[in-house]
């Protein structure tokens, strides 16, 4: 009424009746015999099967003075006009939606324009190579339009990746699948499919899913089909088989980020799991992934309930100021011990030295054990403030066989996930065919040193990767 300038009155078509026929004769018939039985009103009785709309919308409308003297608008149409209405381009829905704009539509018209070009040429050329040449160029941001072996176009979700496109085409696949190729040229993975490209499966005979393809840090799955095809394969599995797997691929991670203390059922609450064996079934299953345990068991360090006061005092070390909580004391330096440098997360005891304050360590920590023994009584808990800093140093250790292009791989992956190298040191054995590296970096927090480790031991030739707690 806004967009035509009329009133209530005037709109003809809150009341309709849709008739569907079966021939185009048919509907001449049948407005016939509409107009014969109510009064139509003048200049509204539109031929769209005469002269279709743009889109390529067919019907017949006419608006009549109905039963009870009410206005009734009513379409007539052939069968396979409504199934064009329905589910064609010209479906009501896309066209005429209020909250859509009309440059979208537009868009939408032209991305359905696309796809219907490439399927008829590539019904007459049967090979997708020209067809690939000729509509490269035409991208749609929406969508990804991607060819199989076999020249087929699959449309699928814009950012999927060949992970994606495998259980697009068949659930088997994508358990099978253990690689790709796109356009001949073997790419991992977690790599994003642009229009036009051809995708190639690479399978093996009894190949099942893997539960870092859940993880969503990883980048393998963007679809939730395919993501909710993964989880259900692994909730067929024995629960068994689930706890072990759950509490392997947890212990490898905290081992990893050299956590030696956590309590599992403290975590296993924080997370709403009835037990311990539930929180591994549920990781193992996929319906809990290992990155939101990460950061329980950290949240579970960081908030002590103690009522604690603010080490260090107005002036000092602006690295240290706000960072660390001492029970019961306060106008104190503190400093992270370098021999096994603790994160916001772990574990933290800390000693009072003689001329630098109290020097924080990891519970764990091998010196801390060392000074615990000689000298008890500087000992002092401690814990971590509400406002640690952004950065803390941390040391990594990588072991690979070597290769060409391996160190700039690693510092390509700290780079994208902005991470600061502070410090690098590589040796090679020759003989052996390894390298060895040693890096210290600054990291805001385990949960971001934890998704970089991962990322790193999915380099080839990387053999380990793992924090280094002295």
């Amino acid at each position: 009424m806004q967009r035509k300038g009329i009133g209530f009155s005037q709109v003809y078509d809150i009341r309709a009746v849709r008739i569907l026929v079966p021939e185009i004769r048919d509907c001449y018939a049948t407005l016939g015999l509409v107009h014969g039985l109510w009064r139509n009103i003048p200049n509204e009785f539109d031929d769209y099967i005469a002269n279709p709309k743009e889109n390529g919308y067919r019907s017949l409308h006419t608006a009549v003075i109905g039963p009870e003297g009410k206005i009734l608008e009513v379409q007539i149409r052939t069968t396979q006009m409504h199934e064009e209405s329905e589910l064609g381009v010209c479906a009501h829905w896309r066209y005429k939606k209020s909250d859509v704009p009309s440059n979208l539509a537009s868009s939408y018209e032209e991305k359905i324009a696309w796809l219907r070009q490439v399927l008829d040429l590539n019904d007459v050329v049967g090979d997708s190579g020209d067809v690939v040449e000729q509509f490269s160029s035409d991208l749609a941001q929406d969508r990804v339009y991607v060819f199989t072996p076999n020249g087929d176009v699959v449309n699928l979700t814009y950012g999927a990746t060949p992970l994606d496109f495998a259980y697009h085409v068949h659930t088997e696949i994508g358990h099978r699948c253990r690689g790709a190729k796109v356009n001949g040229a073997i790419v991992p993975l977690t790599y994003t499919l642009q229009t036009g490209e051809r995708v190639e499966i690479l399978t093996s005979r009894q190949g099942v899913p893997k539960r870092d393809w859940l993880q969503s840090g990883l980048g393998y799955l963007r679809t939730s089909r395919a993501r909710a095809k993964v989880q259900h394969w692994f909730k067929a599995q024995a629960r068994e088989d689930n706890v072990d797997a759950g509490r392997h691929l947890l212990e490898r991670e905290f081992r990893r980020l050299a956590l030696t203390s956590v309590d599992y059922r403290r975590v296993a609450d924080k997370v709403h799991m009835p037990t311990v064996d539930d929180m591994f079934a549920a990781v193992g299953a996929g319906d809990l992934v290992y990155a939101t345990v990460l950061n329980a068991a950290q949240s579970l360090v960081e908030k002590r309930t103690e009522p604690q006061l603010q080490v260090a005092r107005p002036g000092s070390d602006p690295l240290s100021r706000g960072q660390i909580r001492v029970q019961g004391v306060g106008n104190l330096l503190t400093h992270m011990a370098g021999c096994c440098k603790p994160l916001p997360g772990d574990a933290i005891t800390g000693f009072i030295t003689r001329v630098r304050g109290v020097s924080i360590h990891r519970s764990d920590c091998g010196r801390l054990l060392d000074l615990q023994e000689s000298a008890p009584e500087r000992m002092i808990e401690v814990a971590w403030g509400e406002s640690p800093r952004e950065n803390y140093e941390v040391d990594v250790a990588i072991e690979a066989y070597d290769r060409q292009g391996l160190l700039r791989d690693i510092t390509h992956l700290f780079a994208n996930a902005r991470i600061n190298v502070l410090a690098i040191a590589t040796q090679t054995n020759k003989k052996k065919h390894t390298a060895t590296m040693r890096l210290t970096v600054e990291v805001p927090d385990l949960g971001a040193l934890s998704k970089l480790l991962e990322r790193i031991s999915r380099l080839s030739n990387v053999v380990s990767v793992a924090r280094v707690s002295e």
